[in-house]
């Protein structure tokens, strides 16, 4: 199984913001094969609701979408209730340090400052999982980064938003049909053209 995780905060007051760039993406790969969030994971620890996912058939292989419904600072716990093993996974969230277009796959890393990434990174023990980071920065950064990646991508982002998550969702499955290295192969080449 391949396993897609999107990073965000659950609730329609976070629906449009920068953070959460991976679950638009999800989203839209669940539009695309017709597969129903609707499945929940309930918590190990306090057996809350974790996560939703849902799964599609694409040659040949399952693929799992999944979206925390924990607090983006809390998405390792989603990881917890859903025991799947490093290897099987792509995490995709947002990433400031990138401009709004641009994305980038890697193997393995650190979190770079995002504190989803490190719950989730903590919660499996390791460093080793791929990830897409997606660019989110319209500009000069404000010092205070919170609002800013809280806040909704302006009218005129817009249309940059829609182009990059589906180029988001069609590298996503890229690698789930051929793997990581393809996939950055393929789109991180991209992004450096």
């Amino acid at each position: 199984m391949k396993v897609i995780v999107g990073l965000g905060n659950p609730g329609h007051t976070y629906h449009a913001t920068r953070h959460n760039m991976g679950f638009m993406v999800i989203q839209r790969l669940a539009g695309r094969h017709q597969a129903s969030l609707e499945s929940r994971l309930l918590s190990p620890s306090d057996g809350r609701p974790a996560a939703v996912h849902g799964e599609y058939q694409d040659a040949g292989e399952t693929v799992r979408l999944l979206m925390p419904l924990t607090m983006m600072n809390e998405s390792g716990e989603a990881l917890r209730a859903a025991g799947h093993v490093p290897k099987e996974l792509l995490i995709v969230c947002d990433d400031v340090n990138l401009p709004l277009g641009t994305m980038r796959l890697r193997t393995e890393g650190g979190a770079g400052g995002h504190h989803g990434l490190q719950s989730c990174l903590e919660a499996l023990g390791t460093e080793a999982v791929a990830r897409l980071r997606v660019g989110v920065a319209g500009g000069a950064l404000p010092k205070e980064l919170r609002e800013y990646v809280l806040s909704a991508f302006p009218s005129t982002e817009r249309p940059v938003v829609k182009q990059m998550v589906e180029q988001a969702a069609d590298a996503c499955e890229l690698w789930s049909r051929e793997g990581i290295e393809r996939a950055m192969n393929s789109y991180n080449k991209a992004q450096d053209a």
